[in-house]
């Protein structure tokens, strides 16, 4: 074999390496085999919008593996009104599933002014509770609130927050670190936001309000392995590579509000 043939197959031994590489990188990311990576691309064109995590469900097969659903709620701002869609159910990967298991009522992805996140945001906190186009502060008792405007005083229901918003709430999220989900604080009663919030509870109308307790116990230790896995396996490269451990409803088909 000459040196030309040599060195092509060795690229291209390189390249399969690094494409398998990304291939896993984009299963990890939960986004490759997820419908909501579709409903992203359908909205690139938008340059704001919110997806919220609206119910989750799951149907046992004893002939073949379980299928795991997602419904979603997608929220639109357009110029003075904002629109809300919901999905049908759409089936999503176990994997996926048990990622956003905690998530439940809040935004999974968020786009404001072209920049995309996907880490779980409470519902509304991205670009409405603070903004002044759709409500203000006001002082009540000593303390202040968040309150929507007339015309968009539905999104608190919408949101499945509690109304008004307290400032030391949204503060509080202000001040967290962006780069993992925010469910609340000591100092804000715990679980404010998310599958496990107080809002949640009181519901009861959601198919995951109504799904089986064992299996939700199944997922919810599937899910504390994969973080224990993942928490092992980040401390085993710091160790290799430092040489020791580092320390470490307003739910509609569709609709708009705000004119």
């Amino acid at each position: 074999m000459g040196k030309v043939t040599k060195y092509a197959a060795a690229c291209m031994a390189m390249f399969s390496i690094i494409g398998a590489f990304i291939g896993c990188s984009q299963q990890s990311d939960g986004y490759a085999n997820s419908p909501i990576d579709k409903i992203v691309r359908d909205m690139n064109s938008e340059p704001n919008f919110s997806i919220i995590l609206y119910d989750m469900d799951y149907k046992q097969n004893a002939m073949s593996s379980d299928v795991y659903r997602h419904k979603y709620q997608i929220i639109t701002p357009k110029g003075e009104e904002v629109t809300a869609k919901d999905t049908d159910w759409l089936e999503v990967p176990q994997a996926y599933f048990d990622s956003q298991v905690n998530n439940m009522g809040m935004e999974v992805v968020s786009k404001v002014d072209g920049k995309l996140n996907k880490v779980a945001t409470p519902a509304g906190y991205s670009q409405y509770v603070g903004n002044s186009q759709y409500g203000q502060w006001t002082n009540r008792g000593g303390s202040s609130f968040w309150e929507f405007y007339g015309r968009y005083a539905m999104m608190s229901t919408m949101f499945n927050m509690m109304s008004p918003v307290p400032r030391g709430y949204y503060d509080d999220y202000s001040r967290s670190d962006r780069n993992r989900p925010y469910y609340g604080s000591p100092s804000t009663g715990g679980n404010v936001h998310g599958t496990a919030s107080t809002m949640n509870k009181r519901g009861g109308s959601s198919s995951w309000s109504k799904s089986q307790s064992n299996f939700k116990s199944s997922v919810q230790s599937r899910v504390r392995r994969s973080s224990s896995l993942s928490s092992s396996a980040g401390r085993s490269s710091s160790r290799s590579s430092t040489g020791r451990s580092s320390s470490s409803s307003y739910r509609s088909r569709g609709g708009g509000f705000g004119k």
